[in-house]
This record gives C-alpha cells, structure tokens and sequence, in this order.
C-alpha cells in the first residue's frame, strides 16, 4: 500500500499532468480570443453559509486569481471581468465601499505576478464617477502594465453598456458638429472607436455564473454575435475545470453570423 502522503503527492502530480494535457488539447481546437464573465453569486455563496455578502466577494476575488492563470496559461488574448456595473451604486453603501477597494487590493497584491506573466491591465468604465483612490490606483496600475503584451486583463468597474453607447454617440455628434466627420462616415467600426473597447476584439466567448439568464446592461453592442454561456455554478465555486469546460463547449459551437451552415 502506498504511503498516505505520497499518495497526497501522486495524486497531486496526476491532477497537473492532466490539467496541462488538457490545456494542450484546448489549444490545439478553436481559442476564443476574447472571454467576458459576469461574475454573479457571491451574495447567495455567502447567505448559504452563514456569512455576510463581503465575504462572498471576497471568495470570488480568489476565483479571479486562478481564472486570470488559467487564461493564461492557455493563452487567451482577452479576459474581461464585469466587476461593478452602473447599478451597482444601489446596493448598501458599505458593501458598495467593499467592491471598490476589493479590485484595488486584488491588484496590489498581485501586480508583480501580473508583470511576471506580462498582463497588461485596463479598466473599462465611468473612471470620473468612482471614488478619487480607485481612479488613482487603477491609473497606476494601467501605467504599470501599459507595455505588457500578453493577457489584457479587463476590469469593467462602474460600467453600463447603455451609458457607454449614450457616451459614444454624444461624441459622435460632437465631431460632426465641429467638423471632424460627416454623418455618412458613422458605421460600426467608427461606432467601436468610440467604446471603452476600442483596442480590443469583441468577446467570441460570454459566461455568466450563478444560473441567471440575462445579459445585465453588459457589452450589449460588443457582444452581438458572441456565443453564450449560462452555468448554475456560483462565482466563488467556478474554478479552472469549470473555465476549461465552458471552453470546451464553445468549440463544439458553429458561429454563422446570420448566414447557413
């Protein structure tokens, strides 16, 4: 019989050739380029085990870390985090507090492994509205990784995908009116210059957690021929098996855009 403890240790060795062997398969199909997740569960992961919502926040952070490695690893270009939406303010001020300080900590502490593996990190929202040390912070961070050319890793932190477009065609409007373009030159790519997205490819891939099936005012505009994906998983119990699978999904899918197979 093998010693407990080297079973421990077998079983782990296992568990990491199988994971990059099936990383290895992953890549060998159809990547998604661009993954958006609505990170949605942690208030109900939280009340099921007693705890305050914080708490459940907190746990999904954690799921962030091992999603952001996964990605990674695999070699996903884009990974978009839906982390505080423009309704978001509603919710108890000191839970609102909590989830504005919560991506900063996040990031202080990780910065120097996001460095390591070269992930450039972005903010996609209403940067004005949010409290005057998350604007600083996140600033600093997107200073910090500007160069980076790996993973770009997307926070959207006091984001609506309506406010976004109403922003974007206000805009639009302005340059006409002083001159710098004409109605005729208004077309979709013009459209997506204008979007916090404007560098980046729109997502091939959208999960949602937590079993709800709605889409929540996120990247309305971007994600008009992305493929969807609903789970009955809550956020702080989607781990990198869970990541793999939706994945694995996405590349038994045939993306027509509106025409036949």
């Amino acid at each position: 019989m093998m010693p407990f403890f080297k079973s421990i240790k077998k079983n782990k060795q296992d568990q990491a050739i199988a994971a990059a062997d099936r990383i290895t398969r992953l890549q060998a199909s159809n990547l998604p380029k661009h993954i958006a997740i609505i990170t949605d569960g942690n208030g109900r992961w939280a009340k099921k085990r007693g705890l305050p919502r914080t708490a459940g926040h907190a746990a999904g952070m954690k799921k962030v870390r091992e999603i952001i490695r996964a990605a990674d690893e695999l070699g996903i270009q884009v990974l978009t985090y839906y982390s505080f939406s423009t309704e978001n303010w509603k919710r108890p001020q000191d839970e609102v507090d909590y989830l504005m300080k919560l991506p900063i900590e996040f990031l202080k502490t990780d910065l120097n492994e996001l460095i390591k593996r070269n992930v450039k990190v972005q903010m996609l929202g209403e940067k004005s509205k949010t409290p005057s040390e998350t604007q600083k912070a996140l600033e600093e961070f997107e200073e910090k990784t500007k160069h980076n050319s790996g993973l770009i890793l997307n926070f959207a932190i006091n984001y609506g995908s309506r406010s976004e477009m109403i922003s974007a065609m206000k805009q639009m409007i302005n340059d006409v009116q002083q001159g710098h373009i004409k109605p005729d030159d208004v077309t979709e790519d013009l459209m997506d210059s204008y979007l916090f997205t404007k560098d980046i490819p729109d997502p091939d891939l959208v999960i949602r957690t937590s079993g709800e099936i709605r889409i929540s005012n996120f990247l309305l505009w971007q994600i008009a021929y992305s493929e969807l994906c609903f789970t009955d998983t809550l956020w702080p119990d989607f781990d990198a098996e869970a990541f793999f699978q939706a994945i694995e999904d996405f590349q038994h899918r045939t993306r027509r855009y509106g025409a036949v197979k």
